[in-house]
């Protein structure tokens, strides 16, 4: 039988648009034309200007034969180009593929064949891998340099050649401020493509599309809590999923990006000081870059400033030392798969009141799902059943809903796979808390066996946090003839501290079962990528 609400109610242009985040950019122009949408350096861009230079944008990518479907690949640093080709390329009907710019000519290549790149827009300080790259890949897509007119010439890292056949500002404005541009036909349609890092063979392209960055950008209203005339700082690569789509939710609120090519202390604290910086992102590495910046390099500043983290959970004399600093840290966690952070430790006004170890052990939760995500839990992979949530049983953290990837691009089998009895699986293994609350426990692959029994690298690496010397840890299996696998701590510590192997031993001894105390501790820099995340494959590579 027909139900009533279904007679004469069909969709139609009054009341049906898809959704995408073009629509933030074009009210942020409307509502907000004088207010300052970018700072770099010397710039300042309004909002009026940004939407303008996105839509010229479109515009010559269209006249230059390149529209829908096609792949747009850019390889720049946090600069206002990165920003235009969030609207711009999409604007085109085109996807957007940010390249990691620490990856190397090979990699890029790949990157490039697989997306069949139709342009590529690369920022001169990466010109020589894209080079190399564009030499080894098959594709020929049309080349663009851009030349930062803000570039530090006393930099580290110089400008490399032009390489292209054309220059960023001029092919802008090759284009028409007043194009006539569409949202997307069906929001459906792919937005951008993001690789993962790759850790085992080839990297899988990760497909995003309208209606989840649109999803994302309103959850980060929520749980970033970025609002009307919010001023963020790029600390955050903005490769990196998209910068979190935050490039797309500052044109919803209404708020100022301010660029930064290179992490660094000083700039850092200069941008808050002068700009007025309330929101910034980043891994803990940025958290220690900050705390432990010489006094030379600091500036006070009167606001307060969410930093939002979406690692490992910072440990509480890290916590500390960012309040100590102004900070207001937010945990979250995610992968690329869900268009970043998708799940925030829910901090509740009623645990103020625990004490220090009950808060730490509230803190060390990755916590419950962003309000746009329909679904997170923890579910047995065999049974594909709930576990109970007692805290204690361990399964796979799994998502549903729609912050989750379209799939991988080209890549059916794996995306069947990851999306096996209607959940994405994410491969991190966790357990489920009574009130809800998800908590990891390690990679499934980062679980060490030793001796039948399962030993978490996360609970290893919190313990030796807590020593007042380490600064960053990782632990990783270790082949053992005896046990099968045993823990081996690689550790760093902080400048001017000191620790040996011995009493790192006594310090976990206190805090964990015997068997889980690493058996070696190896003291040098341990491997990150360019996101400041650690790279344990490369360190059980190593054995």
């Amino acid at each position: 039988m027909t139900s009533i609400y279904e007679i004469g109610l069909d969709k139609c242009a009054a009341n049906y648009q898809p959704m995408s985040p073009l629509s933030f950019l074009k009210r942020a122009a409307e509502v907000w034309p004088d207010r300052t949408a970018i700072i770099h350096g010397s710039l300042r861009r309004d909002y009026r200007t940004f939407y303008a230079r996105s839509r010229k944008l479109a515009s010559a990518l269209q006249q230059r034969g390149i529209g829908e479907g096609d792949t747009v690949t850019v390889m720049l640093s946090n600069t206002p180009p990165m920003l235009e080709c969030h609207m711009g390329v999409p604007m085109a009907k085109a996807v957007l593929h940010s390249l990691n710019t620490r990856l190397d000519a090979a990699i890029i290549a790949f990157q490039l064949d697989h997306a069949e790149t139709k342009a590529v827009i690369v920022d001169r300080e990466f010109s020589a891998v894209m080079k190399d790259a564009l030499a080894q890949a098959s594709v020929e897509p049309l080349v663009i340099d851009y030349d930062d007119p803000d570039y530090d010439e006393d930099a580290p890292y110089p400008k490399g050649d032009t390489i292209g056949t054309l220059d960023y500002e001029a092919l802008v404005e090759e284009g028409d401020a007043d194009f006539e541009w569409s949202l997307p036909d069906d929001e459906w349609n792919a937005i951008a493509l993001n690789y993962t890092s790759g850790t085992t063979g080839n990297p899988k392209g990760v497909v995003y599309h309208h209606r989840g960055a649109s999803l994302m950008a309103y959850n980060n209203t929520v749980h970033a809590a970025v609002g009307n005339g919010s001023v963020y700082l790029w600390t955050l690569p903005m490769f990196h999923c998209n910068g979190w789509c935050f490039p797309w939710t500052l044109a919803l609120t209404g708020s100022t990006h301010v660029c930064l090519r290179w992490v660094r202390a000083k700039p850092i604290y200069d941008a808050i000081a002068d700009h007025g910086v309330t929101h910034l992102c980043g891994a803990p590495v940025v958290m220690s870059l900050l705390i432990d910046a010489p006094d030379a390099e600091r500036r006070d500043f009167p606001q307060d400033v969410t930093f939002n983290t979406a690692a490992a959970p910072p440990p509480g004399a890290v916590l500390a030392a960012m309040a100590d600093a102004g900070f207001n840290v937010v945990h979250l966690y995610g992968l690329t798969e869900v268009y970043g952070p998708a799940v925030v430790n829910e901090w509740k006004a009623e645990w103020d009141d625990l004490d220090r170890d009950a808060r730490a052990a509230k803190r060390a939760r990755q916590g419950v799902r962003y309000a746009g995500l329909e679904d997170m839990t923890v579910i047995d992979p065999d049974t594909m059943q709930p576990v109970e949530a007692d805290g204690q049983s361990m399964g796979e953290v799994m998502f549903r809903g729609n912050i989750v990837m379209k799939g991988y691009l080209k890549n059916p089998e794996a995306t069947a796979e990851a999306f096996a009895g209607g959940w994405f699986h994410s491969g991190d293994l966790g357990v489920l808390h009574e009130d809800g609350y998800v908590e990891l426990k390690d990679r499934s692959k980062d679980i060490i066996i030793s001796g039948g029994e399962n030993i978490s690298s996360i609970e290893v690496e919190d313990a030796l946090y807590t020593h007042p010397a380490v600064s960053t840890c990782a632990v990783v299996a270790r082949p053992d003839e005896k046990w099968g696998e045993t823990p081996i701590a690689y550790v760093e510590l902080k400048p001017g501290h000191e620790a040996d192997e011995a009493a790192l031993k006594r310090h976990c001894t206190e805090k964990l079962a015997r068997f889980k105390v690493p058996k070696a501790f190896i003291f040098e820099e341990i491997p990150k990528t360019s996101t400041g995340k650690i790279q344990k494959f490369r360190l059980r590579s190593r054995d």
